[in-house]
């Protein structure tokens, strides 16, 4: 007799592992972000933002849940006739708070940084991929704008499959490789990429901070 259950176990255990990874990640951000500490730097990195595009809609989702908690606790009080259901709530609450401001402390404390050496694409606590400039063969600023929101996406161009790794369906900078180069992503390692597209706030500056580096020749804008 076949065990149906055991695909649907092997598929919940890593996606329970990953949710808590997760959680645990954006609690520790909000800490490290709460105490206000420089960013640890390596000498000669320089942190390059991507919160921008996303700032306004995280600000609205925080200053909501902000508001609801107050009005939801009210209902709640005076509707609801069973004590605990106003502590659940409130807790609730509090936590769905807590966690958005988590996600703007990640995303805050975690930039991608350009160095002597290489390239570390980040986003939150759940994407770091680093890039040595001997792997790179350009880098060009491109806006584009996607069409699916997920922030990791795969795409096939004729011969070339490109990595996206973007913020609010937006990437601004191309990074072309020299060979086909595996990436470690949340869900496992990609197949092999020949390019990565990332968003920074700031692709200029990017760009002029990757010159002197073996990529410099190939850097365009």
């Amino acid at each position: 007799m076949t065990d149906r259950n055991a695909p649907t176990g092997a598929k919940v255990g890593p996606l329970l592992r990953r949710a808590a990874a997760m959680e645990a990640a954006m609690w520790r951000s909000l800490y490290v972000w709460a105490r206000r500490k420089p960013l640890p730097l390596a000498p000669g990195d320089e942190p390059f933002g991507y919160l921008g595009v996303v700032k306004p809609i995280l600000g609205i989702f925080i200053a909501l849940s902000i508001v609801e908690i107050p009005i939801f606790d009210l209902i709640v009080t005076n509707v609801v006739p069973w004590g605990p259901a106003r502590w659940i709530v409130l807790v609730l609450g509090i936590w769905g708070l807590l966690w958005m401001a988590g996600l703007y402390a990640s995303m805050q404390i975690h930039p991608h940084l350009v160095g002597d050496t290489g390239l570390r694409v980040r986003l939150s606590s759940g994407i770091d991929i680093w890039i040595p400039w001997t792997d790179v063969e350009a880098l060009r600023k491109r806006h584009r704008s996607l069409p699916s929101s997920k922030s990791v996406q795969v795409e096939q161009e004729g011969d070339r499959r490109v990595l996206y790794i973007s913020v609010g369906s937006q990437t601004s900078i191309d990074v072309l490789l020299r060979r086909p180069t595996t990436f470690h992503l949340p869900k496992g390692r990609s197949e092999p990429m020949d390019e990565l597209r990332l968003y920074a706030d700031d692709p200029d500056g990017l760009l002029r901070s990757a010159r002197g580096t073996p990529a410099t020749g190939t850097v365009s804008r």
